[in-house]
């Protein structure tokens, strides 16, 4: 053997031995094969000519995220963050408390309690260790866990609030996705409306801090009861209300005739009670509601007083959203019910909807009641909870479609514009790093790229640009223009003199006065 060809053998095994790369012959020349296993799926390689340095085959690394998730960069990541502060402003107004989880959680807790189409959705697996386990696709669960887990040393009621991260793997369009952030507001502990009232005021709160008036959004309401007894007047099964929630839930995209028909081939409904089904899901006010359960040919609502109560409940309600001042957002709307089969608890209860009043967008959130939760957990009795979940898609889509959206998401105030490296390296030792970056916590970006420079600092979203060029350096002196207003009337506290131009653009500070200017000039009243 050569010994040119015992050192490739050599090599050859010290890199499989290493086991990132090989070396392969193909065609008369030495080819790099360099798998990508933590970059990019199992198999993709990158060939390379290892002698000429030449690409022989590229296999692209995805530059998109995962179907149906996002990246955040700055100026999205900016808009989200503004959002979720006004969460949390609206959360602590209401005397709300943070909380989180886990991402991952037991998949028990939802194959436990959510309905067929959320367990079909999770993103579950075997862990190493041999659990169960998924990421979340809903934060209720969740709370109930760390409620019961210190259910003895918690004090009630519980006022708490959230905005994680939820996955499942549903299809994707428009405000729906795979991931969403959802706010949450729960209160653990109080059995009357009081509770859901203060939800939906808080919801409301939210959309009137948002710039949503009640031309904009609305939040419909509804009852489990009503539907619950009217079907009971009707002599329908009651394990046919999940499934006929599912159908009327319809309506809007099949229209109330197609409904009809799938009533009676899904439960063998009567034509008669298929339509008064549809005629009771159909009404938007409760003298509507009383009227139609009037006309049903069997009984009236007197012989089921649940029915009564439902709609004594639902009037109380009315009556306490006029106290918190939200009740032109509110409205009764015997067709939302596709939260009835999932929110449970005391009999069925109270849920609501928030939409736009548009109708071009999704659902923008929901909730309800689910008393029962705790003890199908394992709590020892029952603990009365409501709450509402309400996702971060729909909202900013609403928020964009009315130019709602802040405008410049601003990184910096100043930025500093350096003639060329070699000023720029002037400009740090006049101006050291730190006293940079305590300009009163007003941002201060340096770059050289003087033809990139103005487009840079519009798209920061700076007020001031500071020129570090030769004839003001060699005058000990940096220029300071101004993007957005003038220098005009601003006077020094200290009693400095500044050269200030014309126009009242542009002003020239000496170079060692330039934080004592930058201080001056943001705590200005002006």
């Amino acid at each position: 053997m050569a010994v040119g060809a015992g050192k490739a053998w050599l090599l050859l095994l010290l890199l499989s031995m290493a086991g990132s790369c090989s070396i392969a012959s193909q065609g008369g020349q030495t080819v790099e094969t360099i798998r990508q296993q933590d970059m990019a799926p199992q198999g993709m390689t990158h060939l390379r000519d290892a002698k000429k340095g030449k690409k022989v085959k590229v296999a692209k690394v995805p530059t998109e995220p995962p179907v149906g998730t996002r990246d955040f960069y700055p100026d999205e990541f900016a808009r989200r963050s503004w959002l979720f502060e006004s969460f949390r402003q609206v959360s602590k107004r209401f005397n709300f408390q943070e909380y989180d989880s886990p991402v991952l959680e037991h998949e028990v807790l939802y194959t436990r309690k959510s309905g067929e189409e959320i367990t079909g959705q999770m993103y579950n697996f075997v862990d190493k260790d041999g659990y169960n386990v998924t990421l979340r696709p809903e934060m209720t669960p969740s709370l109930a866990r760390m409620v019961i887990s210190r259910e003895k040393e918690l004090f009630f009621p519980l006022k708490w609030f959230s905005i994680p991260q939820c996955w499942r793997f549903e299809n994707v369009q428009r405000g729906r996705k795979r991931e969403h952030y959802q706010w949450n507001m729960d209160i653990v502990g109080v059995k009357n409306v009081a509770a859901e009232a203060e939800l939906i005021a808080a919801t409301v709160s939210l959309f009137q801090s948002l710039g949503l008036g009640s031309g904009d959004v609305g939040i419909k309401v509804n009852s489990r009861k009503i539907l619950n007894s009217a079907l009971k007047i009707m002599d329908v099964p009651d394990e046919n209300f999940s499934s006929i929630c599912i159908i009327l839930d319809k309506i809007d995209k099949i229209g109330r005739d197609r409904v009809v028909e799938d009533l009676e081939s899904a439960h063998s409904l009567q034509h008669d009670c298929s339509l008064n089904i549809v005629k009771i899901a159909s009404c938007t006010s409760l003298e509507s509601l009383e009227e139609t359960i009037r006309d049903l040919k069997r009984e009236t609502h007197a012989a089921v007083p649940e029915l009564r109560a439902a709609i004594d409940e639902l009037r109380q309600l009315f009556s306490l959203l006029d106290s918190h001042g939200v009740k032109d957002y509110v409205s009764f709307d015997a067709s939302v019910v596709r939260g009835l089969a999932y929110y449970t608890g005391r009999g069925g209860r109270i849920v609501w909807e928030g939409f736009d009043l548009s109708g071009e967008f999704r659902a923008i959130c929901g909730g309800g009641r689910y008393d029962n939760l705790m003890k199908l957990y394992g709590a020892q009795h029952e603990i009365p909870c409501v709450g509402f979940g309400f996702g971060d898609c729909v909202i900013m889509e609403v928020l964009a479609k009315r130019n709602l959206l802040p405008k410049t998401m601003k990184t910096c105030d100043v930025v500093v514009a350096a003639y060329n490296q070699v000023f720029e390296l002037r400009w740090n030792e006049s101006c050291d790093v730190g006293a940079q970056q305590e300009m009163l916590g007003h941002a201060c970006s340096i770059t050289s790229q003087l033809r990139q420079i103005f487009d840079y600092a519009d798209r920061s979203g700076a007020y001031h640009m500071i020129f570090v060029a030769p004839d003001e350096i060699a005058r000990g002196k940096v220029r300071i223009k101004a993007l957005r207003g003038s220098f005009r009337g601003f006077k020094s506290l200290g009693g400095e003199t500044y050269e200030i131009s014309e126009d009242g653009k542009q002003i020239d500070v000496p170079i060692g006065s330039i934080r004592h200017f930058i201080e001056e000039l943001y705590s200005s009243p002006s």
